[in-house]
C-alpha cells in the first residue's frame, strides 16, 4: 500500500489552508450525529470528530459488524442519531435500526417496505439506494418503485407513504431524500429509459405533494416564472424546455434528478443538478435540450426556479450534472463570496456565485479531450468537434467516458483545510451512434460504448483540490475506478473505499496512506464518522460491490462483451477476480 508520488506543492499547500469555509447557516456545529447523507445542508461530508488522527489511525480496530443479507450494490451511508444507527439496503430497501448502546449493536427494529419486484427490471444501473434522511423524530426513505415513506424513528412504523414514480414508464427512485424547509425533496431516475425528469416536494408532516417541477417542457411545468433570472443569455427565453428540442422530444427527454440536493436555509434555496438528455444519440435531439445536464436554484417553499446553469448544453456523452454541490464562502477576486463548489462529471471544477449562478472560476480536475474549455463570458462549454459522435462511425479515445471524470460518488470538504477531496475515475471510451426507438419502460440509448483506462493506465484517482486557486494539491492513483464517496474529519484524515474492498485513511496534508482494512466485498458505500454513546469517535462504512461500475459482478455479466453494462464491462472485466458480492456494515474505533 504505497501512495503514488505527490505533486509538487506550492507555498501554503502543505497545510491546505485555502480560505474556503463552509457556508454559514448550512453547516451548523457538529452534534456528533450523522443525520443526512451529506452530513449537513452544505453537503460537506465532514465530521468534526478529532479523536482519530494521523498519529493513531493505525490502531483502528473493528468495533462491530452487521450483515444485511442483501448482495447488491450498497451506496447508502448509515445514519446515526443519538444511540441508534439506521441502515437501508438496496432493493428490497429494508431499513434496520441498530442499538449502539448495547454490545454488538443488536437490531431494535426492521421495516420492510416490499417494493414491486418489477422495479428491478427497469433500474438502469443496479438496484441501489443512496440513503435515508432523519428529521424531527422521523426517518424518510425512498423505494426503487418510486415510493417515499416516513417512519417513526423509535418504532419503525410507517407514518405515511406517497407514490411518486411509475415503473411502467421506466421511472425508479434511487436517490436519498433531503428534508428542508418542512419539505421532503425527491427526484426520479430513468434517463436511459426515456422518462421525463422531475423533482418533487412533499409536506414532511403529511406526505402530500407540495410542488413538482419538471426539467423539460413549458415554463409552467418547469416552475419558471417572474423570479427566474439566469445569469447567461443562453438560459433566458420563453419555454426553452420545448424550443430547444425537436417537436415533442422533450416528453421523453430525461433530465432526471437521482443525485444530491443542497440547501441554504438563510436564502431559502435548494441547489441540485439534472441528468442527461435522452437518448444518448445526440443527433436525434438537436438543440441545447434544456433543462438537462445543468444546475437549478429553486425556492424551497414554492419550487419556483431562481436561476439555472447548463454545464453541458446538448450533452453528447451522458455527463449528468447530478453530482454533489458544496455550499461554501470563500475569497474570489479579493472579496468573500457565497459560492457553490462543483466537481462536475464533464471533468471541470466549477465555482459559482450562489445567488446568481455565474461561473466565477473553472478548471479541469481530470483529463479532458471531449471539450477545450469553458467560455466564462457566455458560460458555454466548448466541445471538441473531433470527439463528437455521429451515426455510421465509431469515435475513439473520448475522455472522460460516459460516467464522466466522476460519477455519483460525492467529494468531502474540510472547512479546516478549505480543501475538496475528490474520489473520481480515469476512463476513456469509444462510441458508435445508432438510431434509438422509444418504447416505454425499455432502454432508450442509441449508442454502443466501450470504456477503458485513461492516460497512465490507472482507472481511479483521489485528488485534494484547492478551490480558491483551482489547483491540485496532491493526488493518489488507484487501479480500479473509484466508486466510493469520501469522508473528511477534523482529526486530519480523509477516508474512502475501493472496488476491491480496501477501506483507507489518508493524511489530509499530503495524501500519505496511513491505514487500510480489507472488507469482504468491494466498497461503493459512503463512509461516515460519529460520536458513540460512550463519547468516542467511530468510523463506519458498508461494503457491497455493485452500481454501474460493479454491474459485472451483481449482474453476473459476461466479460467477453466489452459493451455490456452500457460499456462499463470493458473497463472492469478483471473485477470478478478481485472481489465478490457482499453487504456488510463495518464500524471501526480506537481501542478503549
Amino acid at each position: 500500500m504505497v501512495a503514488s508520488a505527490l505533486l509538487a506543492l506550492q507555498p501554503g499547500a502543505a497545510t491546505g489552508q485555502t480560505g474556503a469555509r463552509s457556508a454559514a447557516g448550512a453547516a451548523p456545529a457538529d452534534n456528533g450525529n450523522w443525520e443526512m447523507p451529506g452530513k449537513t445542508y452544505a453537503s460537506t461530508r465532514f465530521s468534526a470528530m478529532r479523536e482519530i488522527t494521523p498519529g493513531n489511525v493505525n490502531q483502528l480496530k473493528v468495533a462491530f459488524t452487521f450483515s444485511d443479507g442483501t448482495n447488491k450494490g450498497h451506496e447508502a451511508p448509515p445514519l446515526v442519531v443519538g444511540g441508534t444507527m439506521y441502515i437501508v439496503t438496496p432493493f428490497p430497501n429494508i431499513v434496520t435500526a441498530l442499538d449502539l448502546t448495547k454490545p454488538g449493536a443488536p437490531a431494535k427494529w426492521t421495516f420492510k417496505p416490499k417494493p414491486l419486484a418489477a422495479s428491478q427490471g427497469v433500474a438502469c444501473c443496479d438496484v441501489v439506494n443512496r440513503g435515508l434522511a432523519y428529521d424531527g423524530g422521523r426517518i424518510f426513505m425512498n423505494t426503487l418503485d418510486g415510493q417515499t415513506i416516513a417512519l417513526d424513528a423509535k418504532s419503525g412504523k410507517a407514518i405515511w407513504r406517497t407514490q411518486l414514480g411509475n415503473i411502467a414508464r421506466g421511472e425508479t427512485v434511487t436517490m436519498a431524500p433531503l428534508v428542508a424547509g418542512g419539505k421532503v425533496l425527491v427526484g426520479n431516475s430513468g434517463g436511459e429509459m426515456g422518462v421525463r425528469g422531475w423533482i418533487a416536494a412533499l409536506d414532511a408532516g403529511s406526505g402530500k405533494l407540495a410542488w413538482k417541477a419538471y426539467h423539460t417542457g413549458p415554463d409552467k411545468d418547469v416552475l419558471i416564472g417572474p423570479n427566474f433570472h439566469p445569469f447567461y443569455a443562453s438560459d433566458r427565453g420563453k419555454d426553452l424546455g420545448v424550443k430547444t428540442w425537436p417537436p415533442n422530444a422533450w416528453k421523453i427527454g430525461g433530465g432526471t434528478v437521482w443525485g444530491w440536493i443542497s440547501y441554504d436555509p438563510k436564502l431559502g434555496m435548494i441547489y441540485y443538478g439534472t441528468g442527461n438528455p435522452g437518448p444518448w444519440n445526440a443527433e436525434q435531439r438537436p438543440g441545447d435540450n434544456k433543462w438537462s445536464s445543468g444546475v437549478f436554484a429553486r425556492d424551497v417553499a414554492t419550487g419556483q426556479a431562481r436561476w439555472y446553469y447548463q454545464s453541458s448544453p446538448h450533452d453528447l456523452f451522458d455527463h449528468d450534472d447530478i453530482n454533489e454541490i458544496i455550499l461554501a464562502d470563500m475569497p474570489v477576486g479579493g472579496r468573500m463570496r457565497q459560492v457553490l463548489l462543483r466537481p462536475a462529471r464533464n471533468g471541470y471544477f466549477y465555482v459559482h456565485d450562489r445567488l446568481t449562478g455565474q461561473v466565477l472560476t473553472v478548471a479541469p480536475y481530470g483529463f479532458i479531450n471531449s471539450a477545450t474549455g469553458v467560455d466564462l463570458r457566455t458560460g458555454r462549454l466548448q466541445p471538441n468537434k473531433a470527439k463528437e459522435p455521429h451515426q455510421g462511425k465509431v469515435v475513439r479515445g473520448i475522455c472522460p467516458a460516459a460516467p464522466g471524470a466522476k460519477d455519483w460518488n460525492p467529494s468531502a470538504f474540510s472547512p479546516i483545510t478549505g480543501v475538496v477531496y475528490i474520489p473520481h475515475i480515469n476512463l476513456c471510451m469509444d462510441e458508435g451512434a445508432s438510431q434509438a426507438n422509444y418504447i416505454a419502460g425499455t432502454p432508450f440509448l442509441g449508442m454502443d460504448v466501450k470504456m477503458y483506462a485513461g492516460p497512465g493506465g490507472n482507472r481511479g484517482v483521489f485528488t485534494a483540490w484547492d478551490p480558491v486557486h483551482q489547483r491540485k494539491l496532491w493526488e493518489k492513483t488507484e487501479n480500479l475506478p473509484l466508486w466510493s464517496p469520501a469522508l473528511a474529519t477534523a482529526g486530519g484524515l480523509v477516508f474512502y473505499g475501493t472496488m476491491d474492498g480496501w477501506f483507507k485513511a489518508l493524511d489530509q496534508r499530503n495524501g500519505r496512506e496511513l491505514w487500510w482494512f480489507k472488507t469482504g466485498s468491494g466498497i461503493i458505500g459512503q463512509p461516515i464518522s460519529y460520536r458513540g454513546p460512550d463519547g468516542h469517535q467511530y468510523v463506519a462504512v458498508m461494503d457491497g460491490v455493485g452500481g454501474w461500475a460493479g454491474a459485472i459482478i451483481v449482474g453476473q455479466l459476461d466479460a467477453r462483451d466489452p459493451t455490456g453494462a452500457l460499456g462499463f464491462l470493458g473497463a472492469t472485466k478483471d473485477l470478478p477476480s478481485k472481489t465478490s458480492k457482499g453487504g456488510t456494515l463495518y464500524v471501526f474505533a480506537l481501542p478503549h
